[in-house]
């Protein structure tokens, strides 16, 4: 019989050939931090699960961002808001809501291990704010998907896409021309922001 030890790296192993269990198309299972390798080593099977669910999850991000139906803000808006809520919407399917919230802060620690290397997601260095962002509408996944995980993959698309439109995600504050505001509504100089973890941008709920 094989041990845990030896299923796990197996399961390591099989999601390094095929990519990661993540929340990025453009990653692969070796440039994951050691964060979210860690969680797919103690979560082999949901890792799995994930992958195997992964193509369908981002197919219906790409519809929502290549019809225009939301904002076109991959990072801080409404777009970037749907991506993570309908995943961890989608995902709480097939693997329960307390490995999903664990992989979301894997993730996030993540994060904070891009911003110290200056390194960009979807065209961004990451900081604070955006962290807070992807979690709480990371839990707002999941309490959307508890409730409606017997609609169709479509019904659930649009259910999200209402829910942000009504204001229940969250987004950072952007002007009017799309740049960073604080919550005051002052443009944010953007060497304010540039190498920084924690700055003024301001978190709101997406109905602004």
């Amino acid at each position: 019989m094989i041990s845990k030890i030896k299923m796990r790296l197996l399961a390591v192993i099989f999601i390094f050939i095929l990519g990661n269990p993540g929340f990025s198309q453009t990653k692969t299972f070796s440039s994951l931090s050691k964060y979210e390798k860690r969680w797919a080593f103690f979560h082999p099977f949901a890792s799995f699960k994930i992958k195997k669910h992964q193509k369908e999850m981002f197919a219906v991000y790409e519809e929502v961002k290549n019809k225009k139906l939301l904002d076109e803000f991959a990072n801080g808006g409404k777009l970037d808001a749907f991506r993570h809520t309908f995943a961890m919407a989608y995902f709480s399917r097939f693997v329960s809501v307390k490995k999903l919230r664990k992989l979301g802060k894997a993730h996030e620690k993540g994060n904070f291990l891009q911003f110290l290397k200056s390194k960009m997601e979807d065209g961004e260095v990451p900081d604070s704010v955006s962290s807070v962002m992807d979690l709480k509408n990371n839990e707002l996944g999941f309490a959307l998907g508890d409730g409606l995980k017997r609609i169709s993959v479509e019904e659930l698309k649009q259910k999200i896409i209402t829910q942000i439109n009504l204001g229940t995600a969250f987004i950072i504050k952007r002007n009017k021309e799309g740049l960073y505001v604080d919550c005051e509504g002052n443009i944010i100089p953007a060497e304010k922001i540039k190498g920084t973890w924690k700055n003024s941008k301001c978190l709101v709920g997406s109905g602004s």
